[in-house]
């Protein structure tokens, strides 16, 4: 498993090398198991006395949550994992040993590298280089339709927005929808 911008021959040359008849690949995140369809089929597929081969731990999961599911359900199915590149075969005790020791140290990289992706968001923000995402809500439109009397949900519908999004900016630029006021 990979993501976009890395090339998975070299992986698929290394599986190959190491006995695997059917190779399963993937440009998507290790970071979730979500909408990774071909680890999906893979979990399907495998059979009691199978053996799952990956060149790296972290190219199957990168949470210890994540890997530690995987591994069960494996396990539950009498499936064994392995890893050409590092001492993991959970059919043995000192490699599902060695599997959650990396596990651990993928999780620690990931959230390392999170940290530094939000430190350099942030400097960026303060030098004024980053200014997020263009916005895609017209602003002038939900507080002209806020002070013609209207609600949330009907400035919502008529945008095509989400209500909360109407909601917030509302309260960011405190504009609140006009009540109407019932005659005495």
């Amino acid at each position: 498993m990979s993501t976009t911008d890395q090339h998975l021959g070299l992986q698929e040359e290394a599986l190959r090398a190491a006995g695997c008849e059917m190779v399963r690949a993937e440009k998507r995140s290790g970071t979730t198991t979500e909408g990774r369809t071909e680890l999906l089929t893979l979990m399907d597929f495998a059979r009691r006395g199978d053996t799952i081969v990956v060149t790296r731990i972290d190219r199957l999961a990168r949470s210890i949550a994540d890997l530690a599911a995987l591994v069960r359900e494996l396990e539950a199915k009498g499936v064994a994992l392995r890893a050409t590149e590092q001492p993991v075969d959970t059919s043995t005790a000192a490699g599902r040993c060695f599997l959650q020791m990396l596990g651990v140290f993928a999780e620690f990289e990931t959230n390392l590298r999170r940290e530094r992706q939000l430190e350099g968001i942030a400097k960026a923000k303060a030098e004024g280089v980053y200014k997020g995402r263009p916005r895609s809500i017209d602003a002038a439109a939900v507080r002209a339709m806020a002070a013609e009397g209207l609600g949330g949900s009907e400035i919502a519908r008529r945008l095509g927005i989400g209500r909360a999004s109407v909601y917030r900016l509302l309260g960011d630029t405190k504009v609140a929808p006009v009540q109407p006021v019932s005659p005495a």
